[in-house]
């Protein structure tokens, strides 16, 4: 007997947002997630969530949509883009209403500031610690209405089975006991995938925390699942420059200016992020350090505005942004290709959803619109809860993990029996530095395919890369050379949608084919594995 009929990986907004909505549906719902929710990537994201609501100027849902697709070049889908454009409003609503402290203005209504790419001041925040006060929010939710949470429970792989008719469905998934190193299998009607993505490639070139190594997609596509767009990465372009800690857009929609050495500024501060961060780049290359500069906005105003950005530059830089510069780079922060989805966030097997950072809902295209990430995780991660819950209803199948366990069994007891004469954390290292390299804001032929020779050739050593570590309990030694694997595995796809879109678009720039070709490439990059092997194509 199945022990759920919503099972929810992951437990940042997105996956919070799904096990609530499939809850009040009526479904019985587990979330499992490696860490803690509290810790989720959802915790990052600053800024504030688009809605137009009006409360700081004239604005509507037609320039909400339209500032999105113009930023998504081409690849968004304009019916997904408006359906979250339309539901915006009633999203923050909802937020409100369970409790979130969004800031407000002196007539108490939610305030809004204006982000990059923005047409108007359209995201609702509270104060620089938006993506924090909805992630608690959620999760005080989530515990009154009295959700099951299981933590540190590391995804392995999803449980599919076959109908009659040949076709694949969800049964659960198994997972790793990060406490007693044994494989649970955790039985369900259906999946709702919310692991977040997968940036954490650049290693210590990227914002996002060290758990955003694309578990769910590499398990998604084992399974037999499609990724599509996996190639477009964002760089966001005020990364604290030894750190790579973030430092919000809002500090430039505050009125924040960008300055080289020279103390000029260079490029409109509030122009989508590929466009601000290829003209930082462009200054680095020319010997330029970069610096932001908050400080004509006054220490009152930072105080109460963004607090978090003036610890942040103390904390991991050193300076007082009140008073002094705050050196930035850009780095990699958000990853825009995911487990491909219809319009209901289900995938092609019948039974596994997905939402937030892991799933391409095709709103982003190839450039995310600041402020659209926290609005993505609540309005799909709704749709993907009642969506499931919805399939569950109807769920009558037979579910047999006994092969998948085996298998996620034997392969924990292997790669115990791998070797380490090679420290796989050095690898780590190498990967995030040449796809910072060759692989981030600007890319070109030669380098794309000299990075995929070397992954592959990462792919063959891997069995002389094993933990050292052979213990059972906590062995977060071998939950980080999983995790590696599954980053290694995402790189190569990754380089092979980069190096097949000979074209430049969005994120995706490439320095030796400048332009768009909106005749072969206004369309989604789509992988696969057939029988274990990579399979790629263009689809519109």
């Amino acid at each position: 007997m199945r022990e759920c009929d919503v099972l929810v990986v992951g437990a940042g907004g997105a996956g919070l947002v799904a096990a609530l909505n499939a809850h009040k549906a009526g479904a019985k719902v587990k979330i499992i997630t490696k860490e803690y929710p509290t810790r989720s990537q959802t915790s990052m994201a600053q800024g504030g969530m688009n809605a137009a609501l009006g409360n700081a100027g004239e604005d509507s849902v037609e320039a909400h949509i339209a500032n999105t697709l113009k930023a998504a070049a081409g690849l968004g889908d304009e019916e997904m883009v408006t359906y979250m454009c339309q539901e915006a409003p009633k999203a923050v609503e909802w937020l409100n209403s369970i409790g979130v402290c969004f800031s407000r203005t002196e007539e108490s209504k939610i305030a809004q500031r204006r982000l990059g790419g923005a047409s108007a001041a359209r995201a609702c925040y509270a104060k620089d610690y938006t993506g924090l006060k909805i992630l608690h929010t959620l999760y005080d939710r989530v515990l009154a209405c009295e959700i099951e949470v299981l933590n540190e429970r590391y995804l392995l792989n999803y449980i599919t089975n076959v109908d009659e008719k040949g076709k694949k469905y969800i049964g659960g998934a198994t997972f790793l006991n990060i406490r007693t190193g044994e494989v649970e299998v955790h039985e369900s009607a259906s999946v709702i995938v919310a692991t977040g993505g997968y940036s954490r490639i650049y290693h210590k070139h990227s914002t996002n925390s060290s758990a955003s190594t694309g578990d769910g997609i590499a398990a998604a596509i084992r399974a037999g699942a499609r990724l599509s767009d996996m190639e477009f990465i964002q760089f966001h372009p005020t990364a604290l420059k030894n750190s790579s800690i973030l430092i919000s857009e809002s500090a430039r929609g505050a009125g924040g200016h960008l300055l080289n050495s020279k103390g000029e500024r260079f490029t409109n501060e509030l122009a989508p992020r590929d466009e601000v961060a290829r003209a930082i780049d462009a200054e680095i290359k020319k010997g330029e350090e970069i610096f932001l500069d908050i400080r004509h906005l006054g220490e009152h105003f930072i105080d109460e505005e963004l607090p978090q950005e003036r610890k942040l530059a103390k904390l991991y830089e050193g300076v007082d942004p009140v008073h002094e510069l705050i050196p930035i780079k850009p780095a990699a922060h958000y990853t825009m290709g995911g487990i491909e989805v219809d319009n209901t966030s289900q995938t092609v097997i019948k039974g596994l959803f997905a939402c937030g950072e892991c799933a391409n809902h095709k709103v982003h295209g190839a450039n995310r619109l600041g402020g659209n990430s926290l609005l993505e995780i609540v309005v799909f991660g709704a749709q993907a809860g009642e969506s499931a819950a919805e399939y569950s209803k109807d769920f009558h199948m037979p579910i047999d993990a006994s092969l998948q366990r085996r298998r996620d069994e034997n392969f924990i007891r292997g790669v115990k029996y791998f070797t380490n004469q090679i420290d796989f954390y050095q690898k780590r290292e190498f990967i995030g530095n040449i796809f910072y390299n060759n692989v981030g804001i600007a890319r070109e032929d030669m380098g794309l395919k000299a990075v995929l020779g070397a992954i592959r050739q990462i792919q063959k050593e891997l069995p002389f890369m094993g933990p050292k570590d052979k213990s059972k309990h906590y062995n977060t030694n071998l939950v980080e050379f999983i995790e590696f694997g599954n980053m290694v595995e995402l790189s190569e796809i990754v380089l092979v949608c980069a190096i097949s879109r000979n074209e430049s678009r969005g994120a995706h720039y490439r320095s030796d084919i400048p332009q768009a070709n909106d005749i072969a490439y206004k369309a989604h990059t789509i992988v696969w594995k057939e029988d274990g092997v990579l399979c790629a194509d263009f689809m519109e």
